[in-house]
């Protein structure tokens, strides 16, 4: 295993408030249109962009947002050329870009983007913008070239969330229920979808970055493909996900390339929070279960060489990991003497206790069953598909969750799911702690970064002190292309468009 290649966060860009320039395309972008680009990433589980479930890696290239967020997770603009942000960090004031044109041709206005926020706001529920959406004040749009976004409260993730809010056409069809047919801005248009195949998405000959998208059109297959390189190899797909597992024969092939996302997938233990069995509501016996965890060979067993071992939510390398915290991780390596001796501390017979774990259909999962079965638990372990285990998960009838989480844009994404009230906390127990709600909320409402991150690193010290969950380590997601793909490389998440980088910027041909 190697440490992550993250780079620290550029303070001043996450506390955004200044006018940003537009890169310039790093590409000469002289050459016609050629080729469909086909791609194999995440699926596409709706038409609309503002109710999916994590498809962003489809829906990114025919609509776009306010912010983009770069490969070390600061903010760059993308429809919002520039922004500014009052001194009481409440008020925020977009400045839309000129010469945006939507699919059908009408030029895109402020008031498109307050529409936009407005449908959020009053028609989603769930969703990643829900917390922010609570806290909105207003929304305006005072001219056609400025959008106001008022909060009732300081909200530090704001600009970042904002790379989540898809702009639409409010003529698109379905605006008023569901969206059927989005018109958005981005490099290529919604083309033809059919569910769990494949999305055909045809080039926008009127896209606002000049000389892009450089291929006709990209393919999404959308099949549930467990081995992707195959078909990489054979040719069939240009870019794809591939499994750790997969890495050292890819790398063997000399017509493909291995890049990295830049955020991270991590993994970890949780305890059930909400309504705890005994023993597990015990301490002592948490904090066994942990020593029983061999971080170091399930991270090789996951990830290969590309995984770290840590104990946070942010990876080895990000403004909000801890070098301290990390090094002082009483779990780092296994220790099953220690685990025992707590056990027998809190009087807890194994052989006689029952231990009941749910998870996913991953081979991981099963690492948490052979750990409980040594230490003598006797273990139901309930390996389902993700609506099951998510379901059981809610009903609180569960001792230990193995899981992993993927690339959020902002770390309150991942702080939200430990809060009281947060969405879908089934996968850290449903901790219920007014204390980790109220630091939490200090880091979200801190203006100063680095009261923030101090805020942030205390709410997770009482979550690790308090054996909420227990994590294991990070690794980025690997993304292969072959070699006649010329200036691809993925982003911060899986959203496969960025003002800077991603599939529009891609071209088909031999490297010269």
């Amino acid at each position: 295993m190697t440490d992550v290649p993250l780079n620290l966060l550029r303070r001043h860009l996450l506390l955004g408030g200044a006018a940003l320039a537009l890169p310039t395309a790093a590409i000469a972008q002289s050459a016609p249109r050629a080729g469909t680009l086909k791609v194999a990433f995440l699926g596409l589980d709706t038409a609309d962009p503002h109710r999916h479930t994590g498809s962003i890696a489809v829906q990114q290239v025919f609509v776009e947002t306010l912010t983009s967020i770069a490969d070390d997770g600061t903010v760059k603009p993308f429809l919002a050329s520039s922004w500014e942000i009052s001194p009481d960090g409440k008020r925020y004031t977009f400045t839309i870009r000129e010469g945006v044109r939507f699919h059908n041709g009408r030029l895109l206005t402020a008031e498109d983007v307050r529409a936009n926020a407005v449908r959020v706001r009053d028609q989603v529920r769930g969703g990643w913008l829900s917390t922010p959406m609570k806290l909105v004040e207003a929304l305006e749009a005072p001219d056609a070239r400025t959008f106001v976004m008022t909060m009732k409260e300081p909200y530090g993730p704001l600009l970042n969330l904002l790379s989540e809010l898809w702009i639409v056409a409010p003529e698109s069809e379905g605006w008023a229920q569901t969206i059927r047919q989005p018109i958005g801005t981005g490099p290529f248009r919604f083309g033809r979808w059919q569910p769990n195949v494949s999305f055909h998405a045809p080039a926008f000959a009127q896209y606002w970055q000049p000389g892009l998208p450089r291929a006709e059109a990209v393919e999404f297959s959308l099949r549930d493909d467990s081995d992707l390189s195959l078909a990489l190899r054979a040719g069939d797909l240009h870019i794809a996900r591939v499994g750790y597992d997969k890495l050292a024969s890819v790398r063997a092939d000399p017509a493909l390339e291995v890049q990295f996302m830049k955020d991270t997938t991590w993994w970890f233990w949780s305890f059930n929070n909400r309504n705890p069995r005994a023993p597990f509501n015990d301490i002592r016996v948490r904090q066994a279960v942990a020593y029983m965890l061999d971080k170091p060979a399930f991270m090789r067993f996951v990830a290969g060489d590309a995984g770290v071992v840590t104990n946070q939510m942010a990876a080895p390398g990000q403004f909000f990991w801890d070098k301290a915290m990390h090094d002082a991780d009483a779990h780092a390596t296994p220790n099953e003497d220690r685990a025992r001796a707590l056990l027998r501390e809190a009087g807890v017979n194994p052989a006689s206790t029952p231990c009941r774990i749910v998870s996913w259909q991953s081979p991981y999962t099963e690492i948490a069953g052979q750990a409980m079965r040594k230490l003598g638990f006797q273990v139901e372990h309930l390996a389902l598909d993700d609506i099951g285990a998510q379901r059981r998960l809610g009903q609180y009838d569960w001792d230990l969750a193995p899981f992993a989480s993927g690339p959020r844009a902002d770390i309150f994404l991942r702080f939200v799911r430990m809060m009281s009230d947060g969405p879908n906390p089934g996968l850290w127990g449903g901790t219920r702690d007014a204390e980790f709600d109220r630091l939490v909320d200090g880091a979200v409402a801190a203006v100063d970064l680095d009261e923030r991150r101090r805020l942030y690193l205390a709410a997770w010290q009482r979550a690790m002190d308090k054996y909420y969950t227990v994590v294991i380590g990070h690794a980025p997601e690997p993304i292969v292309n072959r070699r006649e793909v010329s200036g691809y490389s993925p982003g911060f998440t899986w959203g496969q468009h960025r003002v800077d980088g991603g599939l529009a910027f891609a071209a088909l041909g031999a490297r010269g």
